[in-house]
This record gives C-alpha cells, sequence and structure tokens, in this order.
C-alpha cells in the first residue's frame, strides 16, 4: 500500500546512492554549489536519517503500518547505513574489519528475522537495535565531519563507532536469543 511512511523509506533508498557519489567524489567538485562534499554529504545523510524517524512515526500514529513499510524501512536503513560506512572505508575514516561486522550483523539479523516471519512470528526491531541505529548516525555524521570540526568535537565520530560496535554486537546476540526462543516455541 503506498502511504506517506512507505514514501519516506522510498526516499531514503533513493539519497543513498546520491549520498555514496557525493561521500566519494573529490570535495572539491561541490564548491560550485557553495557547500564541500562533507557538507553535503552530511546533510543528505542527515535528511535520510530524519525520514528514517518520521516514517515509523507517522505510520504508527496514523495507523499506516503495513507489510510492505515493515520491508522497506529496515532496508532501506541497512542500504543507508551500509552504503555510508562503505564509503566512510574508501576515505579511510573506518577501518574495513569494523564495517565487515556491521554488515554482516544487518545480514545475519535479517536471515532470523525472515525466517521467524516466515514462520508467523513477526521479530519487531528492540530498543537495543533502536540505540544502534542512534549510535551508528551519530558516529557516521561525526565521522563525515570530522575535518570540519574543531578538538574536541572531531572525537565524536570516532567515541560514537565504538560506542555502536559494542551495540552492533550486543543487539546481534540479543537477536540470535531471541530468535531461538522463536525455534523452542515453535520448532521446524
Amino acid at each position: 500500500m503506498v502511504n506517506l511512511p512507505n514514501v519516506l523509506s522510498l526516499v531514503r533508498i533513493v539519497l543513498v546512492p546520491l549520498l555514496v557519489v557525493v561521500m566519494l567524489t573529490p570535495p572539491r567538485s561541490w564548491d560550485w554549489i557553495g557547500v564541500g562534499g562533507d557538507l553535503l554529504g552530511a546533510a543528505i545523510f542527515g535528511l535520510a536519517s530524519l525520514t528514517d524517524l518520521l516514517d515509523g512515526w507517522l505510520a504508527r500514529r496514523r495507523k499506516q503500518i503495513t507489510a510492505l513499510g515493515q520491508w522497506l524501512d529496515p532496508l532501506a536503513d541497512k542500504l543507508l547505513v551500509s552504503g555510508a560506512f562503505i564509503s566512510l572505508v574508501q576515505l579511510d575514516r573506518v577501518p574495513a574489519w569494523m564495517v565487515a561486522v556491521i554488515v554482516g550483523r544487518e545480514l545475519a539479523v535479517t536471515g532470523l528475522r525472515s525466517v521467524a516471519t516466515s514462520r508467523g512470528v513477526p521479530m519487531p526491531s528492540s530498543d537495543l537495535g533502536k540505540r544502534k541505529m542512534a549510535a551508528q548516525v551519530t558516529a557516521i555524521l561525526g565521522l563525515m565531519l570530522a575535518p570540519r570540526v574543531p578538538a574536541p568535537l572531531h572525537l565524536v565520530g570516532p567515541v560514537a563507532l565504538w560506542v555502536m560496535l559494542a551495540l552492533t554486537v550486543w543487539s546481534a546476540i540479543d537477536y540470535y536469543r531471541r530468535f531461538n526462543d522463536v525455534l523452542r516455541r515453535d520448532p521446524p
């Protein structure tokens, strides 16, 4: 069903390639619009992140929660975060192994949720997963803006990155435990 929350999720997906192009194009390429590439990238990422907050809030408030939205929203989140982090690896701002952990967790959790859903047992996002997403947004914005902000603000991104990595692992373990509970209740 087409509704505003689902359209916002689609907008987030459409912004991902634009974000990656802006992040990976030499920063001076964007001088013609009066903003450096890092600021433009941060603005695009910030806007996309706001659509994530807004689509869920609108869906709940308007009672427009749909199967399509429940599929699109996490997909859009994963594409946005993965695109940003992979671009940050290219820019040498994040170690590749950290991004492998992050993307690996996203793929594993998606698989677990899909199996649970196929058994008729939804595994909605947990509060821990929401905190992880908030830490991801903070880390990405902090790392994107680090070259432009004064000390000690340039440390926000790296500190948030380590917090986010811990939440990534912790939330993966939480999802795995919840999945095992589903299997115990409904064995294959």
